[in-house]
């Protein structure tokens, strides 16, 4: 009988405390960040052997004819697109062509100044290849670029150079954690000539110790032509268990499949830090999808931008409590500054 009382104690502990263990939620099956997709399997080709190179990754089952062009453009030394694999699958699986360039050789070469026109020819040859063959042909009228880290640097100064560098005009621009550390070879000291038409977030995190948020700040508040434009701050969240953690490396999604044996600071640091959780699904994934819908056919524009709830919203913990919300700046323009005074 006292074994029996010992179980049964032991059985209801058990689950009280199993009835405790607060979770993050799981990606959605539908919106923008979701796993509703439109095809099943990707294609890779490695064109990657130089530091101008590239990977391709194309959707497939089914095969479209045409798929719309995202250049994902890796932090610093981060080359391996197995760092980003999960979102780079996810795009593709949505229906993206994927061109991820390798702007660097090795840690040490080249030089930060010439990242933006390696990250450039890797582009434009990447296009090239896609016109012929028998690749999924490309939609480059409305090209998109996310960039992280230094990619994000990079993708700053191709939508301010676009012209000179010779790629198409980028219509819609992700900035996720930008910023060169003590590298400042590709920084601008502006970037008012961002065209006005472009659609571009920038996304910084609370905890940043490798670059902060000046140059996210920077971006935001001098690219003063672009009435599209929204700054948002991501915080840390400790209610739940996994902990959820707003560092500089959260948009890292480790996939092996796209494993392309690189190993260094930057695969290492991946490999410790990288988690594919809520702050993707609900952050990352779900404001890029948004805003790819946004720039090109105009829907999803109140997920994408305004300081909305549909923005801000990073989703729930399992026990209904919400998940610290993204802060979100918009930008004040005259016109709306002169209103306000009358």
């Amino acid at each position: 009988m006292h074994n029996y009382f010992s179980i049964l104690i032991f059985v209801l502990l058990s689950q009280v405390c199993f009835s405790q263990v607060i979770l993050p939620p799981d990606q959605p099956e539908s919106g923008p960040g979701g796993s509703t997709y439109l095809h099943d399997s990707l294609v890779i080709y490695n064109f990657a052997e130089n530091p101008d190179g590239y990977w391709l990754y194309e959707p497939s089952c089914p095969k479209p004819e045409q798929a719309n062009v995202v250049v994902f453009l890796h932090g610093y030394g981060a080359y391996n697109p197995m760092i980003y694999g999960a979102w780079i699958k996810h795009l593709v699986l949505k229906g993206n062509i994927v061109v991820f360039p390798r702007y660097q050789k090795n840690l040490f070469s080249p030089s930060p100044d010439k990242f933006a026109k390696n990250a450039a020819k890797g582009i434009r040859d990447a296009i090239n290849e896609l016109s012929k063959g028998d690749h999924v042909k490309p939609v480059v009228d409305k090209i998109s670029l996310v960039g992280h880290s230094y990619g994000g640097v990079i993708s700053a100064n191709l939508s301010v150079n676009y012209k000179q560098l010779n790629i198409p005009y980028p219509h819609a621009v992700m900035l996720c954690s930008p910023g060169s550390g003590p590298f400042r070879g590709g920084l601008l000291k502006n970037y008012s000539e961002i065209p006005s038409e472009t659609k571009l977030l920038v996304l910084v995190s609370e905890d940043d110790r490798t670059v902060g948020d000046k140059v996210g700040n920077l971006v935001f508040e001098t690219a003063i032509n672009v009435k599209n434009r929204n700054l948002l701050r991501q915080f840390r969240d400790f209610h739940g268990n996994p902990v959820l953690t707003a560092g500089h490396n959260e948009s890292y999604a480790i996939d092996e499949f796209f494993d392309s044996g690189v190993r260094n600071v930057s695969t290492k640091r991946a490999e410790k830090k990288g988690r594919t959780n809520a702050i993707d699904y609900y952050g990352y994934w779900k404001l890029f999808d948004a805003l790819l819908d946004c720039a090109r056919n105009g829907t999803n524009c109140n997920i994408a931008f305004g300081n909305t709830p549909e923005q801000r919203s990073l989703g729930e913990w399992s026990d209904g409590t919400s998940i610290k919300t993204f802060e979100v700046n918009v930008p004040i323009f005259e016109d709306e500054i002169t209103a306000k005074k009358r």
